[in-house]
C-alpha cells in the first residue's frame, strides 16, 4: 500500500474546511469568531462544541474532545487515520495515489481518480466551456443580454458560473478532443445519444445554470431556453447521472449554508434567478429546490444546517399555492418537529427577482426581515383566497374554517392571540370565537405518541431537537500504515465541578510557566533553538515535556506551526486537548524576559520546592525514629535549601 507524504496529507487537510464537514453531523451556528454546536460525542444539553474556522480545529468544552477534520472523523464514524484522510480527499477533490488502500468503509463519494471522481472534472470542464462561451464569444451576446436584462451584474455571473449551451455541437468536440472516454460521456448526462450510439449535446441555445453539490462541485446542468419554442421545455435539467440525484441537490447550498451559520436561517425561494438576484442584493442564505416539491433528503440536508427555514414565494396565486404544498409537504416530514418555519410573502404579482428590480437590495433586506410570519397566520390569509368576505356566508364558511386552522395550534397562548386578530378584524364577539374554538378542540382527534406536530402546532418555536447520545469508540491512531484496533469505550460524560473543586484545579506558577514556554516553543524558532541548546532542561509536567519531543519532531517536517496540522501529529487525545487549551495564549505577548523567567521556574524554582517537600518529610520520619545524626544532616540540608529559595525571592523582586 502506498505511504502519503506529510505533505500530501497537509494538502488533503486544507482542501477542505472544517466547518462544512462537520456541518454534515453537527448544526453549527456562529458565536463570536467561532461556530458553536451541541456535541456529538456525549449528551450536550447547552452547546460547549466549538468550531474554528480560522485554525481549522474543534474542541468541546465538556468532553474536551479535539483535533483536526481527520479526527473528527475518525470518531465519529469510526474510521482508521488512513479512511479519514481517504474520505477527506474525496471532499476536497485530492487525488492520492492510485496504489493507496485505506481499508474497508462506508460507501459514500468515489475517490477523484474513480468513475465519479472522472464525471465531476467533466462538469467542470463543461462548465468553464459554457461560461467562455456566454462571456467572450459572439454566440454568447444573446444571453448576455437576456442576462443583463435580468439585472444580473458581471459578478453574479461569474460568482455562479452561469454559461451558455450554443445551438451548434460544440461540446461533444471539446470533450473528445481531450480524449475523455465514450462511455464516461454516455454517462454524464451532458449527451443524448441516438440509435446509432452516436452522441449528441443534450443542451442547445440556453442559458446554464451549474448545480453544485455541498462542496460546490458542478455534478449537473439546468439550461433555461432562450428563444421560445412550444415544442421544447421551458427549463431542461441534465437526467440522474452517478453523481447527480435531484432528491439529494439543493441550488446554492454550498454557499447558502455558510451564511446560514451566522444569520440561523435559510430562505427558500422558487427558482435560480430568485437565488442568485437575491445573492446580489446581499442575501447570501437562499437556496431553491430542483425545480420539483422538496423531498425528505432535502429537509434532512436543511435540518443539518438550521433549525429556522423562511419560505418566501411569488405572491401571485400560484405562488400561495406553492408555499401551501411545501408546508404541507415539512409537515409530513420526519424532521418536522425540528424545524422552525416562517413565510414571507411578497406583494402580489412579484417575485424575489421583479421586487429588487424595482426597490433595490436594501428594501428586500428589510422586507425579508420585518415580514416574516407563521405558518398559521399565513393560512388564515391563504383561505381568503376566492372569498368575498362581505357576503355574510362567505365570511361565516371562512370563520369556521379559520377556527379549524387555529385548534391545530398547541400553544393556547398563540390561539387566543389569532383568535382576538380575528374579532377584532371582523368585528365579531371574540367570546363567541373561543366558544367554538373549544368545541373544536374538545372534538378533533388527539395526537398519535410519536406523531410529530405539524408546522402550525409550533408558531413561535419549535420543540426543542433531542440531543444524540454518542455511543462509540476513542482510539490513538497508529503509526501511519498499521491497521488500527477499534474497542468500544464509554462515552465521556460532561462534568459539573463545585466552585471549590474549581479553584483546587487552577493552575498552579509551575504549570502556568510550562504553558506559556510551549506556546512560545510552538510559535518562535529562537525559543525552540534556545531550549534545545539546554541538554538538561526538561518540562516538569509528563503532558508538557511529551509535547515538547513531539513539537521537535513535528519541525523537522514543517517550517511553520499549523495548529490543525500539529494536532494531526499527535496521538492522545489528552494531548490533544491540552494542545487546543494552549491556543488561547497569546504567543506574542512572550517577550525574551517571560522566557527566562519561565525557565527559572521550571528549572529552579520548581525543582527547589519539590526538593524543600522531600526534606521536609524525609525529617519528620527521621525525628519519628529518633535517628539524631540523620536529623542534623537534614536540618542543614534544609537551610541551604531555604538560603536558595530566599536569593531566588529576591532576584525575583529586583
Amino acid at each position: 500500500m502506498a505511504r502519503l507524504s506529510q505533505e500530501l496529507i497537509d494538502q488533503v487537510r486544507q482542501s477542505v474546511d472544517i466547518a462544512d464537514v462537520i456541518s454534515q453531523d453537527v448544526q453549527l451556528q456562529r458565536q463570536g469568531k467561532n461556530l458553536v454546536g451541541h456535541c456529538p460525542f456525549h449528551e450536550d444539553n447547552t452547546p460547549s462544541f466549538s468550531v474554528s474556522e480560522q485554525k481549522q480545529f474543534f474542541y468541546c468544552f465538556s468532553c474536551h474532545r479535539s483535533g483536526s477534520v481527520f479526527d473528527f472523523l475518525m470518531e465519529l464514524h469510526h474510521l482508521s487515520f488512513p479512511q479519514a484522510v481517504e474520505q477527506v480527499a474525496k471532499l476536497g477533490s485530492v487525488a492520492l495515489p492510485t496504489d493507496f488502500q485505506a481499508g474497508a468503509e462506508p460507501k459514500t463519494e468515489q475517490a477523484p481518480d474513480s468513475q465519479q471522481g472522472r464525471l465531476i472534472k467533466l462538469h467542470e470542464t463543461t462548465m468553464r466551456l459554457y461560461h467562455h462561451i456566454l462571456m467572450n464569444t459572439p454566440a454568447g451576446e444573446p444571453a448576455r443580454r437576456y442576462l443583463q436584462k435580468r439585472g444580473l451584474t458581471q459578478e453574479q455571473i461569474d460568482q455562479f458560473n452561469l454559461g451558455y449551451a450554443p445551438k451548434e455541437e460544440v461540446l461533444k468536440a471539446v470533450l473528445e478532443k481531450e480524449g475523455h472516454d465514450y462511455q464516461l460521456l454516455r454517462r454524464s448526462g451532458l449527451f443524448t445519444e441516438d440509435r446509432s450510439g452516436s452522441l449528441h449535446d443534450r443542451f442547445h441555445d440556453r442559458v446554464m445554470f451549474p448545480l453544485k453539490d455541498g462542496q460546490g462541485r458542478p455534478v449537473a446542468f439546468s439550461g433555461r431556453l432562450l428563444q421560445k419554442n412550444t415544442d421544447a421545455p421551458k427549463y431542461l435539467n441534465s437526467p440522474e447521472t452517478p453523481i447527480f440525484n435531484k432528491r439529494r441537490l439543493i441550488f446554492n447550498f454550498d454557499l447558502a449554508r455558510k451564511a446560514a451559520r451566522e444569520n440561523g436561517k435559510l430562505l427558500l425561494f422558487e427558482g435560480y434567478m430568485d437565488v442568485i438576484s437575491a445573492y446580489g442584493a446581499g442575501v447570501h442564505n437562499g437556496i431553491a429546490s430542483m425545480g420539483t416539491s422538496l423531498t425528505d433528503e432535502q429537509l434532512a440536508m436543511i435540518v443539518k444546517t438550521t433549525n429556522q427555514l423562511n419560505i418566501c414565494y411569488d405572491g401571485d396565486a400560484p405562488g400561495q399555492n406553492a408555499i401551501e404544498r411545501a408546508l404541507k409537504l415539512i409537515e409530513a416530514s420526519a424532521v418536522a418537529s425540528q424545524l422552525k418555519i416562517r413565510v414571507v410573502q411578497l406583494p402580489t404579482g412579484q417575485d424575489p427577482d421583479e421586487y429588487i428590480q424595482q426597490n433595490g437590495g436594501a428594501k428586500f433586506r428589510d422586507y425579508l426581515k420585518n415580514t416574516e410570519e407563521t405558518p398559521t397566520a399565513f393560512r388564515l390569509r391563504y383561505l381568503r383566497q376566492g372569498l368575498n368576505l362581505s357576503n355574510q356566508a362567505e365570511l361565516l364558511s371562512y370563520l369556521n374554517a379559520a377556527i379549524g386552522v387555529i385548534a391545530k395550534v398547541g400553544d393556547p397562548v398563540a390561539r387566543d392571540l389569532y383568535v382576538q386578530e380575528l374579532a377584532r378584524e371582523f368585528q365579531v364577539n371574540p367570546q363567541n370565537l373561543q366558544q367554538q374554538l373549544t368545541t373544536q378542540l374538545q372534538t378533533q382527534p388527539a395526537a398519535q405518541p410519536g406523531t410529530a406536530p405539524s408546522a402550525s402546532q409550533w408558531p413561535d418555536n419549535p420543540p426543542a431537537t433531542p440531543k444524540r447520545r454518542f455511543n462509540g469508540s476513542f482510539n490513538k491512531r497508529p503509526a501511519y500504515g498499521q491497521k488500527r484496533r477499534v474497542q468500544a469505550q464509554p462515552a465521556p460524560q460532561a462534568v459539573t465541578l463545585t466552585a471549590t473543586e474549581q479553584q483546587s484545579l487552577a493552575l498552579d506558577q509551575t504549570e502556568r510557566a510550562e504553558r506559556l514556554l510551549l506556546t512560545a516553543v510552538l510559535h518562535d524558532y529562537g525559543t525552540r533553538a534556545q531550549l534545545k541548546a539546554m541538554p538538561d532542561f526538561a518540562f516538569v509536567h509528563d503532558q508538557y515535556q511529551e509535547l515538547y519531543q513531539q513539537a521537535l519532531n513535528y519541525f523537522t517536517e514543517h517550517d511553520e506551526y499549523d495548529l490543525a496540522s500539529f494536532l494531526d501529529y499527535v496521538d492522545d487525545p489528552a494531548l490533544k486537548a491540552t494542545l487546543t487549551q494552549l491556543d488561547g495564549l497569546n504567543a506574542a505577548a512572550v517577550p525574551p524576559a517571560a522566557i527566562d523567567d519561565c525557565l527559572r521556574i521550571i528549572m529552579q524554582k520548581t525543582p527547589l520546592t519539590q526538593k524543600i517537600a522531600q526534606a521536609k518529610l524525609a525529617l519528620q520520619e527521621a525525628k519519628a525514629r529518633s535517628d539524631h545524626e540523620l536529623i542534623t544532616q537534614l536540618t542543614i540540608e534544609l537551610i541551604q535549601l531555604y538560603s536558595q529559595q530566599q536569593r531566588l525571592k529576591t532576584e525575583e523582586t529586583s
